[in-house]
Protein backbone atom coordinates (compact mmCIF):
# COMPACT_ATOMS: atom_id res chain seq x y z
CA UNK A 1 0.00 0.00 0.00
CA UNK A 2 1.28 3.51 -0.60
CA UNK A 3 0.13 6.40 1.66
CA UNK A 4 0.15 9.58 0.53
CA UNK A 5 0.51 12.37 3.29
CA UNK A 6 -2.05 15.28 2.11
CA UNK A 7 -0.57 18.73 2.07
CA UNK A 8 -3.76 20.49 0.90
CA UNK A 9 -2.76 20.45 -2.65
CA UNK A 10 -5.56 20.82 -5.19
CA UNK A 11 -4.12 18.16 -7.07
CA UNK A 12 -4.01 15.84 -4.10
CA UNK A 13 -7.26 13.77 -4.78
CA UNK A 14 -6.15 13.01 -8.18
CA UNK A 15 -2.89 11.03 -6.78
CA UNK A 16 -5.55 8.85 -4.74
CA UNK A 17 -7.10 8.27 -7.75
CA UNK A 18 -4.10 7.48 -10.70
CA UNK A 19 -2.80 5.40 -8.35
CA UNK A 20 -6.56 3.99 -7.36
CA UNK A 21 -7.31 3.68 -11.54
CA UNK A 22 -3.87 2.23 -12.17
CA UNK A 23 -4.74 -1.14 -9.71
CA UNK A 24 -2.82 0.46 -6.35
CA UNK A 25 -3.87 0.11 -2.91
CA UNK A 26 -3.17 3.34 -1.57
CA UNK A 27 -4.13 5.60 1.72
CA UNK A 28 -4.95 9.43 1.75
CA UNK A 29 -3.68 10.48 5.19
CA UNK A 30 -3.62 14.19 6.64
CA UNK A 31 -0.24 15.84 7.07
CA UNK A 32 -0.95 15.55 11.11
CA UNK A 33 -0.61 11.99 11.09
CA UNK A 34 2.79 11.14 13.61
CA UNK A 35 5.84 9.23 12.35
CA UNK A 36 4.32 6.22 14.62
CA UNK A 37 0.77 6.24 13.47
CA UNK A 38 2.13 5.78 9.65
CA UNK A 39 4.34 3.34 10.05
CA UNK A 40 1.28 1.34 11.89
CA UNK A 41 -0.05 1.29 8.24
CA UNK A 42 2.88 -0.45 7.04
CA UNK A 43 3.58 1.08 3.84
CA UNK A 44 5.28 0.30 0.99
CA UNK A 45 5.94 3.56 -0.54
CA UNK A 46 5.01 7.21 0.55
CA UNK A 47 3.88 10.10 -1.86
CA UNK A 48 4.70 13.84 -0.01
CA UNK A 49 2.00 15.59 -1.73
CA UNK A 50 1.72 18.99 -3.34
CA UNK A 51 -0.14 21.99 -1.31
CA UNK A 52 -0.05 26.08 -1.50
CA UNK A 53 2.12 26.45 1.75
CA UNK A 54 5.41 24.87 2.99
CA UNK A 55 4.78 26.61 6.62
CA UNK A 56 1.81 24.65 6.64
CA UNK A 57 3.04 20.63 6.04
CA UNK A 58 2.06 19.42 9.64
CA UNK A 59 4.42 16.46 10.60
CA UNK A 60 5.81 15.78 6.87
CA UNK A 61 9.29 16.37 7.80
CA UNK A 62 9.29 14.12 10.25
CA UNK A 63 7.80 11.57 8.75
CA UNK A 64 10.53 12.50 5.76
CA UNK A 65 13.19 11.65 8.25
CA UNK A 66 11.52 8.58 10.61
CA UNK A 67 10.56 6.25 7.69
CA UNK A 68 12.07 3.70 6.41
CA UNK A 69 10.33 3.11 2.75
CA UNK A 70 10.58 5.01 -0.30
CA UNK A 71 9.40 8.28 -0.64
CA UNK A 72 8.31 10.46 -3.36
CA UNK A 73 7.78 14.13 -2.78
CA UNK A 74 5.53 16.07 -5.80
CA UNK A 75 5.69 19.91 -6.24
CA UNK A 76 5.41 20.86 -2.47
CA UNK A 77 6.34 17.36 -1.33
CA UNK A 78 9.64 18.09 -3.50
CA UNK A 79 10.05 21.53 -1.68
CA UNK A 80 9.60 19.77 1.44
CA UNK A 81 12.21 17.13 0.76
CA UNK A 82 14.82 19.77 -0.77
CA UNK A 83 14.32 22.12 2.39
CA UNK A 84 14.45 18.98 5.47
CA UNK A 85 17.83 17.62 3.68
CA UNK A 86 19.51 21.15 3.64
CA UNK A 87 18.34 22.56 0.02
CA UNK A 88 17.19 25.94 -1.05
CA UNK A 89 13.64 26.61 -2.60
CA UNK A 90 13.10 29.84 -3.80
CA UNK A 91 10.44 32.12 -5.65
CA UNK A 92 10.40 30.58 -9.23
CA UNK A 93 9.97 33.24 -12.32
CA UNK A 94 7.23 31.54 -13.56
CA UNK A 95 3.89 31.18 -11.53
CA UNK A 96 0.46 29.35 -12.80
CA UNK A 97 0.55 26.04 -14.32
CA UNK A 98 1.34 25.10 -18.11
CA UNK A 99 3.52 22.59 -19.93
CA UNK A 100 7.24 21.92 -19.04
CA UNK A 101 9.51 20.93 -21.49
CA UNK A 102 11.95 18.82 -19.70
CA UNK A 103 15.44 17.02 -20.15
CA UNK A 104 15.88 13.97 -18.52
CA UNK A 105 19.59 13.25 -17.18
CA UNK A 106 19.11 10.36 -15.27
CA UNK A 107 16.91 7.15 -17.33
CA UNK A 108 16.56 5.50 -13.99
CA UNK A 109 14.33 5.53 -10.94
CA UNK A 110 11.06 7.89 -11.58
CA UNK A 111 12.53 8.20 -15.30
CA UNK A 112 12.95 5.05 -16.16
CA UNK A 113 12.41 4.05 -19.91
CA UNK A 114 10.95 7.55 -20.79
CA UNK A 115 13.82 9.03 -23.03
CA UNK A 116 15.99 12.47 -22.85
CA UNK A 117 12.50 14.23 -22.63
CA UNK A 118 9.22 15.12 -21.25
CA UNK A 119 6.23 17.21 -20.80
CA UNK A 120 4.91 17.61 -17.56
CA UNK A 121 2.76 20.22 -15.99
CA UNK A 122 3.74 22.45 -13.20
CA UNK A 123 3.92 25.23 -11.31
CA UNK A 124 7.06 27.30 -10.65
CA UNK A 125 5.44 30.06 -8.29
CA UNK A 126 8.13 27.78 -5.82
CA UNK A 127 10.64 25.67 -6.77
CA UNK A 128 13.98 23.70 -5.53
CA UNK A 129 16.74 26.37 -6.86
CA UNK A 130 20.25 24.40 -5.29
CA UNK A 131 19.35 20.34 -4.70
CA UNK A 132 20.82 19.39 -0.97
CA UNK A 133 23.95 17.81 -0.61
CA UNK A 134 24.00 13.92 -1.04
CA UNK A 135 21.45 14.69 -3.88
CA UNK A 136 21.59 14.15 -7.60
CA UNK A 137 19.67 16.33 -10.11
CA UNK A 138 17.72 13.83 -12.36
CA UNK A 139 15.58 16.74 -14.43
CA UNK A 140 15.75 19.86 -15.47
CA UNK A 141 13.97 22.34 -17.95
CA UNK A 142 14.64 25.89 -19.28
CA UNK A 143 12.68 27.37 -16.07
CA UNK A 144 14.21 25.45 -13.11
CA UNK A 145 17.81 23.64 -13.22
CA UNK A 146 15.89 21.13 -10.27
CA UNK A 147 12.69 19.44 -11.85
CA UNK A 148 13.72 16.39 -10.24
CA UNK A 149 16.05 15.20 -8.07
CA UNK A 150 16.56 11.54 -6.33
CA UNK A 151 18.87 11.16 -2.78
CA UNK A 152 22.13 9.46 -4.10
CA UNK A 153 21.88 6.29 -1.37
CA UNK A 154 18.11 6.18 -0.22
CA UNK A 155 14.71 5.76 -2.08
CA UNK A 156 13.55 9.70 -1.73
CA UNK A 157 12.56 11.37 -5.26
CA UNK A 158 11.07 14.56 -5.67
CA UNK A 159 9.73 16.00 -8.91
CA UNK A 160 8.34 19.73 -9.34
CA UNK A 161 5.80 18.65 -11.56
CA UNK A 162 2.86 16.65 -11.64
CA UNK A 163 2.64 12.90 -12.80
CA UNK A 164 -0.92 12.60 -11.51
CA UNK A 165 -2.88 15.20 -14.20
CA UNK A 166 -3.84 14.43 -17.61
CA UNK A 167 -1.78 17.38 -18.76
CA UNK A 168 1.41 14.75 -17.65
CA UNK A 169 1.62 12.52 -21.16
CA UNK A 170 4.02 10.20 -19.07
CA UNK A 171 2.55 10.50 -15.70
CA UNK A 172 1.56 6.91 -15.20
CA UNK A 173 4.27 5.64 -16.87
CA UNK A 174 6.36 8.11 -13.75
CA UNK A 175 4.13 7.17 -11.14
CA UNK A 176 4.33 3.21 -12.36
CA UNK A 177 7.96 3.60 -12.20
CA UNK A 178 7.91 4.79 -8.15
CA UNK A 179 5.67 1.77 -7.41
CA UNK A 180 8.33 -0.31 -8.94
CA UNK A 181 10.95 1.22 -6.67
CA UNK A 182 8.29 0.58 -3.62
CA UNK A 183 8.41 -3.23 -4.28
Amino acid sequence: MIVIINNHGQFTHLIHRSLRDIGIDNKLVSNTISPSELNELNPNGVILSGGPDIEKTGNSRDILLSIDVPVLGICLGHQIIAKTFGGVVKPGSSGGYAEVDVEILNNNGLFRDLGDKTVIWASHSDEVSEAPSGFKITARSKLCDVEAMAHKEKPIFGIQGHPEVAHTPEGEKILRNFLQLCE
